[in-house]
């Protein structure tokens, strides 16, 4: 026992300080194991955060490219064929035409002079509503398209778990979606015949100058029609274009959106879905940068028409007027052709800024 209380006092304090590090060294390594554990955890889950950014990433552009798709094949082929009807019934120019063909010899030259006239405001009123029509349209369905795509992916991403695909997720308002997408046909049913208006107007006051004689060539062409672009644009209110391609904002609430204070029902939600579709595409529709796309859209094709009927012509060393309108005629129905064969909408779908624009809208980035 003296043994051991001597060998204490000796040594009680290597013993404390020994104890004291055994103790501390201890603690520190405890410490050190769970903060080792808990960075282990850390990058775990930023590993699977990762992981399910990438399945993210890569879903919504198969989904992007596949709301292309059905853009280009689906809607606007079924739109075009009803854009280029309706252009065909409401102006008449093979009408005129056949009257002079079948009138000479027998017109008297002021009726040949008023049916020339009327062929020439005719023939440019057609050209350039179907070049204004088919560019806007194909811009307002991929507005369409892109505004529901995204709202479907983003309600499909909310009820999408790990053991579900988004194929086998059936979140869709069909009759929705229908009604939304079959608006695209409101241009060819209800904003032709104050499109077709307005835009003779614009032909008229910008050709008023130009006798039947005069010498068009490829440059004074494409002025022209920029020109009457220009003109038909900028008429009216701002974005007034707009109540062409799509029912009047107030014209597109339901009477149940403004009469009720009830417990809105099933019907109400669609509505009210359906309505917060419509009034995103008219915002995206009067944006600037949407404006911005459809002058460089159409600026694009009307050099791309002018340069076909220069292919078709003797154009680039000057033409009559007279003689350029046969060849008008002969050149408008490519405007609207099928999307296949339309080198137009392709021209519109390869433009830098179109692509831009539309990849924004769908991730729902600042434009």
């Amino acid at each position: 026992m003296d043994l051991v209380r001597s060998f204490w006092r000796k040594h009680r304090k290597k013993i404390l300080v020994t104890t004291t590090c055994l103790g501390s060294g201890y603690l520190l390594y405890k410490l050190y194991n769970a903060h080792t554990r808990n960075l282990a955890d850390l990058e775990r889950e930023l590993a699977d955060e990762r992981h399910n950014d990438e399945i993210i990433k890569t879903q919504m552009k198969a989904h992007f490219e596949n709301i292309q798709m059905i853009a280009d094949v689906t809607t606007l082929p079924h739109a075009l064929r009803r854009l280029s009807s309706r252009i065909g019934e409401e102006i008449h120019v093979s009408g005129v035409m056949e009257t002079l063909s079948k009138g000479k010899g027998t017109l008297v030259p002021s009726e040949k002079l008023h049916l020339w006239n009327e062929l020439k405001i005719l023939s440019f009123t057609r050209m350039v509503l179907s070049l204004w029509s088919v560019t806007m349209l194909s811009l307002y369905i991929r507005v369409q398209v892109n505004v529901l795509g995204r709202h479907l992916y983003i309600d499909t991403a909310r009820g999408l778990t790990s053991s579900h695909l988004l194929e086998e997720l059936d979140l869709i308002d069909r009759e929705e979606e229908k009604k939304f997408l079959t608006s695209a046909d409101y241009l060819a049913t209800n904003g032709m015949p104050s499109l077709i208006s307005d835009m003779k107007r614009a032909v008229k006051e910008v050709l008023k100058g130009k006798q039947l004689n005069d010498m068009l060539t490829t440059r004074s062409l494409e002025e022209t029609v920029i020109r009457i672009l220009d003109v038909f644009m900028s008429k009216g209110s701002p974005h007034h274009w707009v109540d062409y391609l799509m029912m009047a904002q107030d014209a597109t609430m339901s009477p149940r959106d403004t009469t009720t204070t009830s417990v809105p029902s099933s019907d109400d939600a669609t509505v009210t879905k359906l309505h917060q579709l419509i009034n995103e595409t008219r915002e995206v529709l009067t944006s600037t940068e949407f404006t911005n796309v459809a002058e460089i859209s159409l600026k694009s094709c009307t050099v791309a028409l002018v340069e076909e009927m220069e292919k078709q012509t003797g154009l680039a060393a000057g033409m009559q007027l007279a003689k350029l309108l046969p060849q008008i005629e002969k050149t408008v129905p490519e405007i609207s052709a099928v999307p296949d064969e339309n080198r137009f909408l392709q021209l519109i779908r390869d433009l830098p800024e179109v692509q831009l624009f539309f990849t924004l809208l769908y991730s729902n980035m600042p434009l």
